[in-house]
């Protein structure tokens, strides 16, 4: 899998669909990843740190496309408010402790996350989101 994950924050959805094509590098503050599904762990992130079923986020839409289709090209997607509070709300500890459990279940799952990367990546989103809803503003996803 080789996959750009970035993470941003933005003011609406319609602001957030914009960098569809390119990015919000140079748009909007983010954090880029690679190489991990995002769409399944903020599913799998909400779970660990909010409670909740896998099963039952992804019955209701979550995470919530903004722009693209999940088809193997781009998308944009929304952080849902649940995880957005969890994370903004999240001791380092809670983090920590989301971070291995995260790790272990991608290695059940025959994919390889290191613990602390795992725990580097909760804890720069943690800190993305809290900027952002400090500003009003909510945390996307762009996939490309």
């Amino acid at each position: 899998m080789s996959i750009i994950v970035e993470f941003f924050a933005a003011a609406d959805d319609a602001s957030a669909a914009l960098v569809l094509q390119s990015g919000p590098r140079c748009a909007f503050e983010s954090l880029s990843f690679g190489n991990f599904d995002p769409e399944e762990a903020v599913v799998e992130w909400e779970c660990l740190l909010s409670g909740g079923s896998f099963e039952e986020l992804v019955e209701a839409d979550e995470p919530r496309l903004v722009a693209g289709q999940d088809d193997d090209g781009g998308v944009v997607f929304v952080i849902s408010p649940r995880l957005s509070a969890a994370l903004a709300g999240a001791e380092r500890s809670d983090l920590k402790e989301a971070a291995a459990a995260w790790s272990l279940q991608r290695a059940e799952g025959g994919e390889v996350v290191d613990t602390e990367i795992a725990e580097a990546i909760l804890s720069d989103l943690a800190a993305l989101v809290s900027s952002a809803r400090r500003q009003g503003q909510d945390v996307y996803c762009w996939v490309a």
